[in-house]
């Protein structure tokens, strides 16, 4: 299970927003994010709010969708009165945990909701997470006729004794099973990669991107692992039974995703992202890195609007009997201060191949500008693109990206 949830304020047990917390909103897309919690068995690195069935006291899996339709028709009442103007939905996504362990129709009823409540607009991107032992051809036909149209496996590694050091259930070949279950029935493919596991070498890791790369997504993301405080993982690392993942081996593994990534023609549009064209770019993950407004769904899911934002009971029995007694699920809330949006932009927005404005920058920090000369020098902003008026980072500045942000805004 995840970690502790924000310190934060105490969330209005009505789920209003005042019209000076929403200020700006109606220029911003929408979207929406759906949380399965649950998982067959929970693995040893993960931080994320999953549960297995053993972990969910009196809560059946299979009154969850219930649940989430209750937040959903709560979220519209809650909009309408805090006299938000109704907006249709860009994007949806619905993560986990497993969410492919849910039945076919489960996940249509929670996707109908959505559609019935707020609309989605035109050619609106639908994504599911899926776990490859959990992809059947008759769950995901019925998937794609309701609307779903793009699906994000699980693939993590193409290396049997590197999943097995992350306890992952499924083998190789259930990725490419499932990949080509799917892109058969015409979904839009991403495969999502880890790389940094503990006595993962770079030839394992090569041979999981080659693997990645003749399946022919259209689109990557390959995050480099964390251990997180409070995982097995964690416990393992400090016992000796696991070594360290190590810096210098994980920026080289960086480094050979950008170049294999390349040569088959992907281009990154985002420090962990990768795709074939940008049309084929993750919009819902876009939406995050350049500060449109989301409601996520769920327990323990993260909503976005305006400057506020706040987050939900993280367990879902406790989730779901605040729905029942027809108040407010979250838990915390942050109104956003200046500052930390000024922060937070610089931070989202240069983790992007697009980047951003130098002109933009000067405006929320004053003397900003006068630092890019050094971090050009260094090898960290993309020189010509300066000239330009963009701030964008280069390969080596993708490594050093926190300690750019550092570097613009202290």
């Amino acid at each position: 299970m995840a970690g502790p949830l924000p310190d934060g304020d105490q969330a209005p047990v009505d789920g209003l927003l005042s019209l000076e917390e929403i200020k700006g909103s109606e220029a911003r897309t929408f979207h929406a994010y759906v949380h399965i919690p649950f998982c067959k068995d929970i693995c040893g690195y993960c931080d994320f709010n999953t549960y297995t069935a053993t972990q969910l006291g009196s809560l059946k899996q299979s009154d969850y969708a219930a649940s989430l339709i209750s937040e959903i028709r709560f979220s519209a009442q809650a909009l309408e009165q805090s006299k938000l103007l109704p907006r249709k939905f860009s994007t949806v996504f619905f993560g986990g945990g497993t969410p492919s362990l849910l039945p076919a129709a489960d996940l249509i009823e929670i996707l109908s909701s959505l559609e019935q409540t707020f609309g989605f607009t035109e050619n609106a991107e639908i994504t599911t997470e899926a776990n490859p032992d959990t992809v059947t051809f008759e769950k995901f036909a019925a998937l794609r006729q309701a609307g779903f149209n793009r699906v994000s496996i699980g693939m993590q590694s193409g290396v049997q004794s590197v999943l097995d050091t992350l306890e992952r259930s499924h083998n190789p070949e259930n990725v490419f099973k499932a990949f080509e279950i799917v892109k058969g029935l015409g979904f839009g493919t991403s495969l999502d990669l880890i790389f940094g596991a503990p006595g993962e070498s770079l030839e394992q890791w090569r041979e999981s991107l080659e693997a990645a790369i003749a399946l022919e997504p259209d689109h990557l993301s390959a995050y480099s692992l964390i251990v997180e405080p409070g995982t097995k993982l964690a416990r393992q690392i400090k016992s000796g039974e696991l070594a360290e993942p190590d810096e210098d081996l994980q920026a080289e593994k960086y480094e050979l995703t950008e170049q294999l990534l390349s040569a088959a023609g992907y281009t990154w549009y985002e420090i962990s992202n990768w795709s074939k064209s940008e049309s084929l770019q993750s919009d819902h993950n876009l939406a995050y890195w350049m500060g449109q407004d989301w409601w996520g769904y769920g327990p323990g899911a993260h909503s976005h609007l305006g400057s506020v934002r706040w987050w939900n009971q993280k367990h879902p029995l406790s989730y779901s009997k605040k729905l029942e007694d027809k108040i407010s699920p979250a838990v915390g809330r942050e109104l956003l201060s200046i500052d930390t949006a000024k922060l937070e932009r610089v931070m989202l927005e240069s983790r992007t191949s697009k980047g951003m404005s130098i002109s933009d920058l000067e405006q929320l920090e004053a003397g900003a500008k006068s630092r890019i000369p050094q971090l050009i020098a260094d090898g960290l902003i993309d020189g010509q693109l300066a000239i330009k008026g963009r701030l964008v980072l280069t390969l080596r500045g993708r490594l050093l990206a926190d300690a750019v942000v550092r570097e613009l805004t202290d």
